[in-house]
């Protein structure tokens, strides 16, 4: 059994996923790299998954599907995982050699053990093109350094800790176990592939090292602010997925169900203000809607996400109270440099 699956979705990669598989090949023989070529037709992108195939065919896989989107290709990489554990990296991101090494240092100490760590975590950092600025997010204060630990020893996270999908590697049958899938055709579905597999994951380890690289900030990407507010019906197919994937509420584990709270809060607060921001009699009904859907789900949790300190402070009524929200997200968004 290999170490570690990289699965590496590709949609029109030609120009850039040849540095991201460089960066994988560099953490060892051990590891196994599907290459997920979602239905790619304006580039050469099909011709170099087979080349680089052919190149290291002990490591890598091409495989070539229909277009289905993000979602679908971590289906399909996760389906033909043989690893022990299972890393998304998409293909303009790549991974830091020097903190893979101590990753995999670790990782490989797994292979020995009959219960394997669930859920490894290192930072990840980003750089927002057009501010020429490049931030870390570091954990140190959240969870135990370079130790197994469980939910009750977590620590509480600031503002703008979250984990995403560039700072978790998870035990692959732990995701095959719960039946992870993602949506097609859907962007942003990262979300739920850091939140639905979170109440099934009892022992974590992490590593304050600098992991993932990605860039933010560019033209069409996905969290570029003007492209998610063309996009907020999938942000919102999202969010409803992840009010009806975990009952929060029920959660015994007091600081994972705080965090679950929060970050649904996180995704609740991202609702409401693009909406906002478009600012048109649908939108405002779609705000309303989304937050009569979490409250027809479950009233508790409604309540105490309603009057969380983001969603009091972007949800306030009238013209004079949807500037004043927006006014406040965009000052936090240059405290937390994110979008």
């Amino acid at each position: 059994m290999k170490t570690i699956t990289f699965a590496v979705p590709c949609y029109n990669s030609a120009e850039y996923m040849d540095k991201c598989i460089e960066s994988l090949l560099a953490c060892g023989d051990d590891v196994e790299i599907l290459i997920v070529d979602d239905g790619s037709t304006k580039d050469a992108t099909p011709e170099k998954a087979d080349e680089w195939a052919r190149r290291r065919p002990d490591v890598i896989r091409a495989i070539h599907q229909e277009n289905g989107g993000h979602g679908a290709a971590v289906n399909t990489g996760l389906a033909h995982a043989s690893a022990r554990y299972f890393k998304v990296v998409d293909s303009d991101d790549w991974l830091d050699a020097d903190a893979m090494g101590q990753v995999m240092r670790y990782l490989r100490r797994q292979m020995e053990l009959k219960d394997p760590t669930d859920l490894v975590i290192a930072n990840y950092v980003y750089e927002k093109v057009y501010e020429n600025t490049r931030t870390v997010m570091r954990y140190k204060n959240v969870f135990p350094v370079e130790q197994e630990f469980t939910w009750d020893e977590v620590g509480a996270f600031g503002p703008s800790q979250y984990l995403l999908m560039h700072s978790v590697i998870y035990r692959t049958e732990l995701l095959r176990d719960m039946a992870l899938e993602l949506p097609r055709h859907c962007f942003y579905v990262d979300n739920i592939f850091v939140y639905e597999p979170l109440p099934h994951v009892r022992t974590m380890y992490y590593l304050d090292v600098d992991m993932y690289r990605y860039f933010i900030g560019r033209e069409g990407q996905s969290v570029n602010e003007s492209v998610m507010m063309g996009r907020i019906d999938q942000q919102l197919r999202i969010t409803r997925i992840m009010i009806d994937a975990v009952d929060v509420m029920a959660i015994e584990q007091k600081r994972l169900r705080h965090y679950l709270e929060n970050y649904l809060a996180m995704m609740m607060c991202i609702c409401s203000v693009f909406l906002r921001m478009r600012n048109t009699p649908e939108d405002e009904r779609k705000r309303e809607e989304i937050w009569a859907y979490l409250k027809d789900a479950d009233v508790a949790l409604y309540r105490r996400i309603r009057t969380n300190v983001l969603n009091l402070s972007t949800n306030i009524p009238t013209e004079v109270g949807r500037r004043a929200g927006l006014g406040g997200y965009h000052i936090a968004q240059k405290i937390f440099k994110f979008n």
